[in-house]
């Protein structure tokens, strides 16, 4: 089945709230090899004026992974895991992720384009905080191989 066009326009429901807990961040940093001491030591990060470590940019897929398993499990997107490239990710933020907030995601579909017998989709990810002010925004294109 190839991707679902009409998948453009649709917006999930928001997605369970997600703790960042500083562990995490820490294992992810040492995972990305992101070295400064504000995403490890609570008191480099208290420092420079956060309330703990501070995650690194790319963690916010982690929350955005949420989002995308939203569209994955779609029975009428026409998305195949097996067949699906991460192709490209952007983040725009307007404040760091810090261990400690609670984070939802809600994930729009802003776009379906037919390359060949191959499909790029577009999502959109509003990634905000337990007061609901915006965190960041993370945008993703998925490259999805079109039917042998």
């Amino acid at each position: 089945m190839p991707v679902n066009p009409e998948l453009v326009g649709r917006a999930f429901a928001p997605t369970a709230p997600y703790l960042v807990g500083r562990e995490k961040v820490r294992e992810f940093a040492r995972a990305v090899f992101a070295t400064d001491p504000q995403h490890t030591d609570p008191a480099a990060a208290r420092a420079l004026g956060y309330a703990d470590v501070v995650a690194p940019p790319t963690f916010a897929m982690v929350v955005q992974d949420l989002t995308l398993q939203q569209l994955l499990a779609e029975p009428d997107s026409g998305i195949a895991l097996e067949r699906t490239i991460h192709a490209e990710q952007r983040f725009a933020y307007t404040r760091p992720i810090v261990a400690g907030d609670e984070l939802t995601a809600q994930l729009s579909i802003t776009g379906v384009r037919s390359v060949g017998t191959n499909a790029m989709v577009t999502s959109v990810a509003e990634i905000r905080d337990a007061a609901g002010d915006r965190v960041v925004t993370a945008t993703s294109v998925l490259l999805i191989g079109g039917d042998e």
